[in-house]
């Protein structure tokens, strides 16, 4: 077992403050955490943050219901590192083990977090920017907010989560580099581009490049479709689509919200949004966009990050420890048929799309 200087407890609240450091995602996604315990599989509900509407005062004020809707959400993903521990380590004095193990685990534990809410991406039809093209030039920025605008998201708590190749593109126009010197003290700096326009601006190497279906052949609606219909008809020659792929019809982006294969020379699309009030005609032409990187921006309100702490492991040392919405678990074990003592470093967590509409894929 560890030795007298290095405990469970220690390594959990070592590691806990560097795994929140390196957490982009849910620390701008709406959090809803408690202290109860949960494992993997469990169901959670939450509610939605309200949505209200301003109306013209006239004679009387229209009062409106405060109509928190709740939503499900599983709690499907244990981020785990657990490593092999060898007298060398267990005799490290706390800073040097946390320097050389604990940090890199709970760096990995963050980079998986991140890559799981950026994940998120697949259920955003709304889009702006070129797909294959990098984002650049403060023109970006400026279609990112009015495609914000256009969906009605409120004005605060605006983000955007790029990928490494717009960073390195942005840093390099002058316009935005000199962000900084015009009230940001945040620009540039720890992965940051800073305050554009409205919006927060951060980096990940966690943001997916989309690869888009094989569906080929000259695609069209083959079934009209109405008022409501969440899944669309394509006439096409074969082929694929995968979710996360983006139909443009009638001038309007879907969402793919299912995968599915081609047959008979057609292809049924579940999408989201459902089509709206003026429907679509048979024949109307499908446009499929291309591979692209799928950064993010989005409102504070369109994502939902929910975590539980993990049950300490019985008949082993174990010890859990939270912090602003986060959970981390830590736990020391031998092996007697092998001879090895392992550490075992893990949190429980899950994602939601709250309200789609508030978030915008920035092609790249």
């Amino acid at each position: 077992m560890a030795n007298n200087f290095l405990t469970v407890q220690e390594i959990a609240r070592a590691a806990l403050p560097i795994l929140h450091e390196n957490l982009v995602f849910p620390a701008l996604s709406y959090k809803e955490f408690c202290t109860g315990m949960g494992k993997k599989g469990d169901i959670v509900q939450i509610k939605k943050p309200a949505v209200y509407s301003a109306n013209e005062f006239n004679s009387e004020i229209d009062v409106q219901d405060i109509k928190e809707n709740s939503v499900l959400v599983t709690l499907d993903k244990i981020a785990d590192v657990s490593v092999e521990l060898t007298a060398k380590e267990m005799a490290l004095n706390l800073e040097d083990f946390t320097r050389q193990v604990v940090a890199p685990a709970a760096v990995a534990i963050a980079e998986k977090i991140n890559a799981d809410g950026l994940a998120l991406y697949k259920d955003i039809p709304y889009t702006c920017g070129t797909a294959g093209t990098v984002p650049s030039g403060i023109a970006t920025f400026a279609a990112v907010a009015k495609a914000l605008n256009d969906n009605k998201a409120p004005l605060a708590d605006r983000y955007c989560v790029w990928n490494s190749e717009a960073l390195a593109s942005f840093q390099s126009d002058s316009a935005i580099v000199s962000a900084d010197k015009c009230g940001s003290t945040k620009a540039l700096r720890n992965g940051s581009i800073g305050r554009l326009i409205g919006l927060e601006n951060y980096m990940s190497q966690q943001v997916f490049d989309h690869k888009k279906g094989t569906l080929s052949g000259t695609l069209t609606v083959a079934t009209a479709a109405k008022e409501g219909d969440t899944q669309i008809k394509i006439a096409c020659t074969a082929g694929t689509l995968v979710k996360g792929d983006i139909l443009t019809v009638g001038g309007k982006n879907y969402v793919v919200t299912e995968n599915a294969t081609a047959a008979s020379s057609a292809i049924t699309a579940k999408i989201y949004p459902a089509v709206g009030s003026e429907g679509i005609a048979a024949q109307t032409a499908v446009s499929l966009v291309s591979d692209h990187a799928a950064n993010l921006a989005f409102h504070k309100n369109a994502f939902g990050f929910v975590s539980r702490p993990l049950e300490k492991a019985r008949g082993a040392e174990s010890y859990v420890t939270s912090f602003d919405g986060i959970s981390l678990r830590v736990t020391f074990d031998y092996d007697i048929a092998t001879k090895k003592q392992t550490m075992s470093v893990d949190t429980l967590y899950g994602f939601t799309t709250l309200y789609p509409e508030l978030a915008v894929r920035v092609l790249g």
